[in-house]
């Protein structure tokens, strides 16, 4: 099938090279995905960037931004691609759509599909889907069927399919997707529920969607009617300090102007992990239970030391009243991990440091180490009776619950 030139015999070190180490790190674990990531010239559809970073393992290729730099398509890494073809579970046969073209993935699916399958990819953006048709006609890809439409309007002239894969980030689930699946068929997407994404493998049950997998990604945000920005709580009044909510902000902002202006509160959960212990599960604990779940970034260039998060760029916090608080770590006496900790500002900061610190404690004891939380998607306006859930959601289109299982 495919038809380049291009492939050298560098290109094709550097491909074995990332799939070696995507099959020892576990993101490859089907000899199917293993076999077209190998086949297939990940740098021909990725012109734009060398060989060298074409091939890096855990990063993209940007392929288009905006006149502010903020990033608009890409080729996502190969680890997540990898990881969501994992999760898809394509096999020969299958009419597979792709929302969020590139021409990358969609040659991987078309391969994996077969000459009786069928894949169609779509974009909103015309630069997009021309530029994946060029890629997908230059490299053996022709069947492959482009199309510019957003993908969250009725698609109805398109047919069913097996499997819908989104390779873009969504805040909702939009009723095309789900009425496009065949019974039983799956919907792989990352989904950001409370400022968290996930790509999410789904399975069509009845009028619902249950999540079968779920695992921590990035990536560049859903254009269009479904687009979504998260609010922006500017605590000290200026950038240095940004609370990040996704799903509205506190009632009354203004009870935050002087928490800055007191004493920081520091205490310690006696929570310890190792060194490349996953966490995700803690992430989504502190999303589900508390209310106020939120998350801090800090300006560097504007960093006054107000906050000391352990990462600027990203902190799991939280806001009650007139407190906010934050985790930050410390690395353990035997530096082989680190201790989680609680930072918190406010007029009742220490009360409030206790409580974030219990949730922490909680995680640990409960569910550190254990399954995720069960996704379910279901039609906006379905009652609450008829969903079991720790935490619902409430979007646009759908309604996402959130239980843990039985311990």
């Amino acid at each position: 099938m495919i038809h380049t030139t291009a492939d050298s015999d560098e290109a094709a070190r550097l491909r074995n090279e990332v799939v070696d180490r995507l099959v020892a790190d576990g993101a490859i674990s089907s000899p199917e995905v293993e076999a077209v990531m190998r086949k297939v010239p990940r740098h021909a559809f990725a012109p734009e960037a060398s060989l060298e970073k074409a091939y890096a393992p855990y990063a993209a290729v940007i392929t288009k931004t905006d006149e502010h730099g903020v990033q608009l398509s890409s080729v996502s890494a190969p680890q997540i691609q990898a990881m969501m073809l994992e999760q898809a579970r394509v096999r020969p046969g299958m009419r597979v759509l792709e929302i969020g073209s590139g021409g990358l993935n969609a040659a991987y699916l078309a391969d994996l599909v077969g000459e009786a399958g069928d894949v169609v990819t779509v974009d909103i953006d015309s630069t997009v889907t021309d530029r994946a048709r060029r890629l997908l006609d230059e490299h053996g890809f022709g069947r492959v069927r482009v199309v510019c439409v957003d993908a969250a309007e009725p698609l109805d002239d398109l047919g069913t399919f097996d499997l819908v894969m989104v390779t873009a980030g969504a805040w909702d689930i939009p009723p095309a997707w789900t009425e496009r699946l065949t019974p039983g068929g799956r919907l792989v997407v990352p989904l950001r529920m409370r400022g968290l994404t996930r790509s999410v493998a789904f399975v069509r049950v009845d009028d619902h969607l249950e999540s079968e997998s779920t695992f921590v990604c990035g990536f560049v945000p859903m254009q269009g009617s479904t687009a979504h920005r998260e609010e922006l709580l500017l605590v000290a009044g200026t950038p240095e300090i940004g609370l990040r909510f996704d799903d509205g902000l506190p009632a009354d902002p203004s009870l935050l102007d002087n928490a800055v202006t007191t004493p920081r509160v520091e205490l310690w959960t006696g929570v310890e992990v190792g060194r490349g212990e996953l966490v995700d599960t803690l992430q989504m604990h502190l999303a589900i239970t508390l209310p106020g779940f939120c998350v801090m970034t800090v300006d560097p260039d504007l960093d006054t030391g107000i906050v000391a998060p352990s990462n600027k760029s990203f902190s799991l916090a939280a806001v009650d009243g007139a407190d906010f608080a934050y985790l930050t770590v410390r690395r353990t006496e035997d530096d082989k991990g680190v201790e989680y900790g609680v930072h918190a500002l406010g007029p009742t900061a220490s009360g409030f440091a206790k409580i974030v610190a219990d949730h922490v404690r909680d995680w640990a004891r409960d569910r550190r180490g254990g399954p995720n939380p069960v996704i379910r998607v279901h039609p906006a306006g379905t009652p609450d009776e008829q969903i079991p859930a720790d935490r619902v959601i409430d979007k646009v289109h759908s309604r996402i619950s959130l239980a843990w299982p039985p311990a």
